[in-house]
């Protein structure tokens, strides 16, 4: 992943919506999948996979944030 340099709120919401673009493409669509199949197992993996997901980016830019 390339780093981005952050050092205002306007591209700290860009950088936002571009995580969540690429999060949603990459583990949304198989959570949809397993919603629409009604299979709770992969559900769960699917929706754990997500969160993590959501999770590292969030600590991805606040490590960022403590280098300075």
């Amino acid at each position: 992943m390339e780093t981005v340099e952050i050092s205002n709120r306007s591209d700290l919401a860009l950088w936002a919506i571009q995580r969540a673009q690429a999060i949603v493409a990459a583990e949304g669509a198989a959570f949809a999948m397993a919603a629409r199949d009604m299979n709770e197992e992969a559900l769960a993996e699917t929706a754990a996979a997500l969160g993590k997901a959501i999770s590292n980016a969030m600590l991805e830019v606040f490590d960022g944030l403590l280098e300075e």
